[in-house]
């Protein structure tokens, strides 16, 4: 090593704890001009030296324009969170949580019992979600949360965050770790004194900066983030949140220094009254707290919804509310043939934002809300958390004009239908703004996932290669895309390629994708795999469909009706005839004479080269049962690096325990 890189070295160690002390500690050891000095002879030292270490200060400042954002898979599930939004819920999730342990302790008399539940709270940012991948010691990966599953790599833009550290003290394997990317309020005011275009508010500021494909932009933006989750970690486990929450500040990470654990639940209410005091004091935005159990062995066995963990719950606070004047009402169209009004209001600040629109819902909403003639008065609205703004209704008793409710469609001049305190435009196939909706939601990520699909793509087809109907989509050719202002060749090939991937959809999605009335993700997903075939749901008849959970009347005649109608049937048929497949996902065959037949088995630790995902679909396929606790039922614990409690547990019951993946290998038939 020369003395040019040795020096280069001194730099970045040096300059990385300035850093941790200015932007993490928020306690400078230099002035800025001496942090200046040690910077610029970095730089001029890369310079000379023609070489950047991976680990430079150098590199936060952003580099070339980026492509696009690349998909990355999450090793652990980012979960949303459950919401209270008064005592009311949050003493109702205390309650099932009191149960949830009870019963857990009556149905494992011969373990330790579980504690009485004890409670920490900590603040709930305002800002985007960041996953944060560490791979022995370095910081490799940065995303976005996206379903909880797959998100968006921003590793780039990230990196610019200079309150998160490129390396951290544990070199031991991969960790994940979970914060919120923020602008600072002062920050925002201080950048908007300059900006050619202010920022309307600090959320959709970090938001911004992080989804953009410049990194020099997030950099210009000063973000700051808070980390208060471990996701993943290979070979270091926790006993409770104090324990997770050191681990975080030894490694360097920011924490945020308000906390606060408490016994009771009624300590916990005192708190959040505390802060919802308190919120504004804050120079970031929040919209809540989130409460949690310390135990890791209670939320370990207390588990998760299909949704949500049991031993956490987010608490809303109450929604801002404020006056302004109506001034206008605007009639929407959607995809269902729907129209909304939409209400325009003076701009005014509320919750940190500028409001000009808001939600009327539907004809009835206006009335009920004695809005009818209301257009040029004083108005409350009222806007929680991501929520559009509602109005709530007049704040005096001044009489304005009088909103005018459309007869005929604004979009294609069609009569409409009210239905209930809804109106509706029945030209479901030839009305423009249906036709874009239908095809934008048939192209949308949980339906058909037909990568970079928009509603301007929609628009363009339809004005430009009359699509008019999902099945047009398959029909397209380069030839035809090639032409398209804003369509190069590799846009071009880019979105046949994405349709040609799409056809492999399975039957849920492309249930969804049909957008039938009245029918959402989780009903299609059981026709998919109630039926198991597109023929056999086509072909049900509303009492087949009333027998199954969750369909009504109502849904069953929507199902019906939806393919009794010849064009939909038709469309359908082409898009079979185009070559989408939608067949239902397959089960792997149990295999009756294995080992793990009717078997219980629970994961824990990490396999040398499976994933446990992997493995419990492999287990899956043998019959085994797949469970997320140790107990005396428990047949089998395949236990894999770093295995934890789990492992104690299982050899204090007796339980068989398979600690060699090859054994495990073998057992699932890999001879």
């Amino acid at each position: 090593m020369n003395v040019g890189s040795a020096r280069m070295q001194e730099l970045v160690a040096l300059i990385a704890e300035h850093n941790y002390q200015y932007y993490t500690l928020d306690n400078p050891v230099i002035n800025d001009a001496d942090y200046d000095k040690l910077y610029d002879e970095l730089v001029a030292l890369e310079a000379a030296e023609s070489f950047v270490l991976p680990e430079s200060p150098t590199l936060r400042v952003g580099g070339e324009l980026l492509k696009g954002f690349d998909p990355h898979r999450h090793r652990a599930r980012l979960w949303s969170l459950d919401k209270a939004q008064d005592n009311e819920d949050l003493l109702s999730w205390h309650a099932r949580v009191q149960k949830a342990v009870a019963d857990y302790n009556a149905k494992n008399p011969d373990v330790e019992p579980l504690p009485q539940p004890s409670y920490v709270i900590e603040l709930k940012f305002d800002g985007l979600t960041l996953n944060l991948t560490y791979e022995n010691g370095s910081l490799v990966q940065a995303s976005t949360r996206g379903n909880g599953t797959v998100g968006e790599g921003i590793l780039p833009q990230v990196r610019t965050i200079r309150s998160i550290p490129l390396h951290i003290p544990f070199k031991e394997g991969i960790l994940e770790v979970q914060g919120e990317g923020i602008m600072g309020l002062s920050v925002l005011a201080k950048y908007n004194e300059t900006a050619a275009e202010p920022l309307k508010n600090a959320r959709n500021a970090a938001a911004g900066a992080l989804r953009n494909l410049n990194p020099a932009v997030t950099a210009e933006r000063k973000l700051d983030a808070f980390i208060y989750n471990i996701g993943y970690a290979e070979g270091v486990s926790f006993k409770d949140h104090l324990e997770l929450q050191q681990f975080l500040i030894a490694n360097r990470f920011k924490v945020n220094p308000y906390v606060k654990y408490v016994s009771t639940i009624e300590e916990v209410q005192a708190e959040l009254a505390a802060i919802a005091e308190r919120r504004l004091t804050f120079d970031f935005l929040i919209d809540g707290a989130v409460v949690k159990l310390t135990d890791m062995r209670t939320r370990e066995a207390l588990g998760y919804t299909d949704k949500f963990p049991r031993w956490a719950v987010a608490f809303k606070f109450e929604a801002e509310e404020t006056t302004t004047i109506l001034e206008s009402v605007s009639w929407e169209v959607g995809r269902t043939g729907k129209i909304t009004p939409v209400a325009r209001v003076e701009a005014v600040e509320l919750a940190g934002v500028t409001v000009q629109n808001c939600t009327l819902n539907n004809i009835g909403d206006i009335e009920r809300k004695n809005l009818k003639n209301a257009l040029g008065t004083l108005v409350s609205i009222r806007r929680s958390n991501d929520v559009i703004p509602e109005i709530l209704g007049k704040a005096d008793d001044e009489p304005g004009g009088e909103i005018v409710f459309p007869i005929v469609c604004p979009s294609c001049g069609t009569e409409l239908e009210q239905r209930g305190a809804h109106l509706f435009c029945n030209n479901n196939l030839g009305c423009r703004p249906q036709i874009i909706g239908r095809i934008t939601h048939f192209a949308s990520r949980d339906a058909m996932d037909i990568e970079s699909f928009s509603i301007m793509t929609a628009e363009q087809l339809y004005a430009d290669c009359e699509v008019r109907d999902p099945a047009d989509l398959y029909a397209l050719g380069f030839d035809d895309l090639i032409k398209l202002e804003r369509f190069g060749e590799k846009k071009a090939l880019k979105l046949l390629e994405a349709l040609e991937k799409s056809k492999s959809r399975d039957l849920a999605a492309f249930l969804f994708a049909l957008g039938i009335p009245n029918t959402g993700k989780a009903t299609t997903k059981m026709l998919a795999d109630h039926y198991r075939s597109l023929d056999a749901i086509m072909a049900a008849t509303a009492e087949e469909l009333v027998g199954l959970p969750d369909i009504g009347g109502i849904v069953a005649e929507s199902i019906v009706g939806f393919f009794d109608n010849p064009i939909y049937a038709e469309s359908i048929a082409r898009l079979r005839a185009y070559g989408v497949k939608a067949e239902a996902e397959q089960p792997p065959a149990v295999r009756a004479d294995s080992v793990f037949n009717g078997k219980t088995v629970v994961l824990t630790g990490t396999l040398p080269t499976m994933t446990r995902d992997e493995a419990a679909r492999r287990l899956e396929a043998c019959g085994a049962k797949i469970s997320g606790s140790v107990s005396k039922k428990t047949d089998f614990v395949v236990a894999g690096d770093s295995a934890g409690s789990k492992l104690t547990k299982a050899r204090d019951l007796g339980v068989t325990v398979i600690d060699d993946e090859a054994e495990l290998l073998r057992l699932l038939g890999d001879e």
